[in-house]
């Protein structure tokens, strides 16, 4: 990275600092793998996550927090966060994500952090949003949030080269996915279920070749959509998203937060369309990154740390000593 300019963009410096953040949650997050206790565990990383944040030196604003529809502890949108001095950015967040996993020792439980320039991120309400992504190395368009499963699988598979019967599609587990999942069948891919953790499903499609994932489809959360958009932005790849409000009241709060079109089908570059760091941590083993392991009073920790400006993808491996008095050394 010799010669980066810092200016326009976010300092340098906060690209291992952001992954402090998501350290700090994975560990205490981590000490409750397996317990059941979902609620708890979501709290212990929020906590941690919050005063990690606190250490940082920029004037940062949640746009994208933990939300009601989980009835989950909140980093909420809308509150300050940081040492009150440095540049003003936007930070999205995910403390917990699969607090499912973590609860059962599940694979794919992560801690997660976006940070941008300001007004770099979109602010999403919690609700649903539909989703597709595939990774790099495409055409710009090839595959539409409009378009059926059909025509969106045969057309990847073309640019691929192989037949659609070795395409396979990353979809949560939901029964209002039925129809889509049915849809994908009949086309002739196959399909790879997740009980939770969308995000990561979104980030195995920038590496088939490892993860198996070639597509992602299907409705998630919306703050994860733009969670998952910022690390496409870093890696490379296409999104699409559309938010689903279910009722007046949702509709009420898109436009509230300055989506006056509720339709609105919205593309990666404007989920997250400035420089954007991204980092995720794991809590439990699973395909992108490794578990928090407790040795003692050492704890490890593997951490992706990625950049949107430079292109940079850091995997980090990290020891901390004397956990049993600090999350963070």
């Amino acid at each position: 990275m010799a010669g980066e300019s810092v200016k326009p963009g976010l300092e340098r410096v906060l690209v291992l600092e952001v992954a402090r953040v998501t350290e700090a949650a994975a560990i205490a997050a981590a000490r409750l793998r397996g317990r059941g206790a979902e609620k708890a565990a979501d709290k212990a990383a929020v906590d941690a996550m919050r005063a990690e944040l606190a250490k940082l030196k920029i004037r940062g604003t949640v746009v994208i927090g933990e939300g009601e529809m989980d009835e989950a502890p909140m980093l909420y949108i809308g509150e300050e966060v940081g040492a009150g001095e440095g540049p003003e950015v936007d930070i999205a967040v995910d403390p917990l994500e699969g607090t499912t996993m973590c609860a059962k020792t599940a694979p794919n439980a992560l801690a997660v952090l976006a940070i941008s320039e300001r007004g770099g991120l979109l602010h999403a309400p919690d609700m649903y949003m539909n989703k597709i992504a595939i990774g790099p190395g495409y055409a710009p368009g090839l595959v539409d949030l409009d378009a059926s499963p059909a025509e969106n699988l045969n057309a990847l598979a073309k640019a691929k080269g192989v037949p659609i019967s070795e395409i396979t599609a990353c979809i949560l587990d939901r029964a209002r996915h039925a129809e889509l999942i049915a849809a994908v069948r009949e086309a002739g891919a196959a399909v790879q279920l997740i009980p939770d953790g969308d995000i990561a499903g979104v980030i195995w499609t920038t590496d088939p070749d490892e993860t198996g994932i070639d597509i992602y489809l299907g409705s998630g959360g919306a703050p994860e959509g733009v969670l998952a958009a910022a690390a496409l932005r870093c890696i490379g790849g296409q999104m699409q998203g559309r938010l689903l409000p279910a009722d007046d009241e949702q509709r009420a709060r898109v436009k509230k937060m300055g989506i006056e079109d509720v339709n609105r089908k919205f593309t990666m570059e404007e989920m997250a369309s400035a420089d954007v760091i991204f980092s995720a941590t794991g809590v439990t083993d699973g395909s992108l990154l490794d578990g928090v392991r407790f040795r003692g009073d050492f704890a490890e920790t593997e951490t992706v740390v990625m950049r949107s400006r430079t292109g940079t993808v850091r995997r980090v491996k990290t020891t901390f000593r004397d956990i049993g008095t600090r999350f963070i050394g």
